[in-house]
């Protein structure tokens, strides 16, 4: 399984990117995709995740209302939109793919629950 994030930059406050995560050697018809960022300092932290067979989405209470999460399966992509982006939105993101979801409800945003993890794009909203 291969992960590669995209679209990453630098940004000013209030502005947005649109990060893409593309998906290769995945089988299972199941699995979820999540985000995670990382700030200098900080521990890793889940973003948003989305399910491959629901399309049910998860956010963190910190991005509610400025992220979306989506997916485009034909492209087997994820994308994660960010609008009204803060200073401290400023980290790596990474997508990783968690090939056996259980009760994504409650754990989406565990990053031991996911198996693959790509390399991370950096993102810094800076005037």
């Amino acid at each position: 399984v291969q992960l590669v994030e995209s679209g990453g930059g630098l940004v000013q406050p209030g502005g947005s990117l649109r990060l893409s995560c593309a998906a290769s050697g995945i089988t299972s018809d199941y699995y979820a995709i999540g985000w995670f960022r990382q700030a200098p300092g900080k521990e890793r932290e889940g973003v948003s995740c989305i399910s491959s067979s629901t399309g049910s989405t998860y956010y963190a209470d910190f991005v509610k209302g400025r992220f979306t999460i989506s997916r485009d399966n034909a492209k087997n992509t994820v994308y994660l939109q960010m609008n009204n982006l803060k200073p401290e939105d400023t980290a790596v993101y990474y997508c990783a793919a968690d090939s056996f979801p259980i009760m994504l409800a409650v754990g989406w945003h565990t990053a031991d629950d996911y198996d693959y993890w790509g390399q991370g794009t950096l993102v810094t909203v800076s005037s």
